[in-house]
Order: C-alpha cells, then sequence, then structure tokens
C-alpha cells in the first residue's frame, strides 16, 4: 500500500538521534512515497527548499503562515512567484486566517492571504490553506479572489459540512490529519464520511497532531497510514483503495510534482 503525506513540515521534527533523512526514510518504509513539506515563512523557505531538493518523493511549497506576525518578510506576489519556480515547489502556502492565536485588527491577516491567492493564480500552482476559527472569512476571500482559477486544499480541516462544501465548490480538496482519529472528533468524522473520494487528502502535519495510537508523541509522515486507515474504515473502504484515491488525489492536485 502505498501512500502521500500531503503536509508535513520536516526541518521542524526534532530529535537528538534522527535526522531529516532518518524520517524521510522511515517514510518511505511505511509505505509513505511522496510527502509535500509546508513552507510557514521566507525566513525558513531555503531550508524547506532544501529539504525537498535532496530527498526522492518530497516536494515543497512557499508562503507566510497566518500565526507569523512580527520579525518576518512579509511576502509579495513577484517574491512568491519568483520563488515558486524553483526545483520542486508545487504549491504556495501554507497561508490563510487564523483568528484563534491572533486576535485584534487582522486586516493584515487578510491582506497576505490575499497577496498568496493572488501570487497561485499569477504562477498556476495550487493553494494551502489554514484556517481556524475563521472559515466565513476565508470562504468569503476564496471568492473575491477568484481562487477557483489556482484551486488547492483545505489542510487540517476541522470545519463543518458547510465549509467543505463551499470550498469544494471552488475546487478545492479536504485534508484530514491526525484530529479525525480523536475519539473526540465525532462531528468532524460525520464530515469526513461525506467527502467525495475525488476530494479526499490525508497529511500529518508534523510534527503536530499524531494521530491515535501515537496520540500526543511527536508526529512524523510515517505515521500517517494510522490516519488513511482510520478514514478507510469510517468511510467503509478497503485501507488500500483509500491510499491508492489520496495518492491519485495528490498528484491531481499538485501537478508540479509529476514534472
Amino acid at each position: 500500500m502505498e501512500l502521500v503525506d500531503s503536509h508535513c513540515h520536516l526541518p521542524l521534527i526534532e530529535s537528538a538521534t534522527r535526522t531529516v533523512s532518518d524520517f524521510v526514510e522511515a517514510a518511505h518504509a511505511a509505505g509513505v512515497t511522496h510527502m509535500l513539506c509546508v513552507s510557514v515563512d521566507l525566513e525558513s523557505f531555503p531550508r524547506v527548499a532544501e529539504v525537498a531538493a535532496a530527498h526522492a518523493g518530497v516536494f515543497a511549497s512557499v508562503g507566510v503562515h497566518p500565526n507569523t506576525e512580527i520579525h518576518c518578510e512579509e511576502p509579495s506576489i513577484a517574491r512568491l512567484v519568483t520563488a515558486s519556480e524553483q526545483l520542486k515547489i508545487v504549491a504556495i502556502g501554507e497561508t490563510g486566517l487564523d483568528y484563534y492565536r491572533q486576535t485584534g485588527d487582522l486586516g493584515w491577516q487578510q491582506a497576505r492571504f490575499r497577496t498568496h491567492i493572488r501570487a497561485a493564480i499569477d504562477c498556476g500552482r495550487p493553494l494551502i490553506v489554514h484556517t481556524r476559527d475563521a472559515a466565513a472569512d476565508v470562504i468569503r476571500i476564496l471568492r473575491e479572489e477568484h481562487a477557483e482559477q489556482a484551486g488547492g486544499v483545505m489542510h487540517c480541516f476541522v470545519d463543518d459540512w458547510d465549509t467543505a462544501s463551499a470550498a469544494m465548490d471552488l475546487g478545492f480538496y479536504i485534508s484530514f490529519s491526525g484530529i479525525v482519529t480523536f475519539k473526540s472528533a465525532k462531528a468532524l468524522q460525520a464530515v469526513a464520511r461525506q467527502v467525495p473520494a475525488e476530494r479526499l487528502l490525508v497529511e500529518t502535519d508534523s510534527p503536530w497532531l499524531a494521530p491515535v495510537p501515537h496520540r500526543g508523541k511527536q508526529n512524523e509522515p510515517a505515521f500517517v497510514g494510522h490516519t488513511a486507515e482510520f478514514l478507510a474504515n469510517l468511510r467503509g473502504e478497503a485501507a488500500a483503495v483509500l491510499a491508492q484515491t489520496t495518492r491519485s488525489n495528490f498528484f491531481n492536485l499538485f501537478t508540479a510534482a509529476l514534472q
């Protein structure tokens, strides 16, 4: 069974005895053939790009996370588009809105989100969208900026069916992390049952959100199979079928990974 981790942060996984290469090798040994290493700011982007370039089956994105507020380079459309032209950069983000960790006037967050959407349209790369306690504004801005021209994925999805449906209407995929395996995630599991197979992705978001049976531990791409198997059981599908479906969806979305 071959799997894909559609969202991870390899340089942020910590270990006193294991390197990034060790985590990639462990993922490959677990059947995870491809991983998308996601950027959170422009300062660390060179390391993200380096990791992708150095490892078979690892691709990368470029973007600035909505929680990165101070002491960072603010992205411009030109900067993002230029970075996207590098080898193995297949997406723009992660970007979006987060009203949980940030408070007050968040106009700067919305402006940054719009910059990423415009860059994605300009360079023909899909978006990786983060949203927390901001679903209505995320969908509104995606619509206003015609994000369907770029497409993308709602990563680590935790919102309701109406939000998932609105995102899919714009051509977006819905990606589930280890959160969906938690006993407390009954509402999210109900959404996961409804997402059409052709719009489904799985991810770790490692080093965070390790799935059951590793909940509470540091996450890594090798663990994505636990989420995939849980989703398959939840949806009444064979694990091998779900793995192949999410693998195909990954390459349908991140077409630059096939180049």
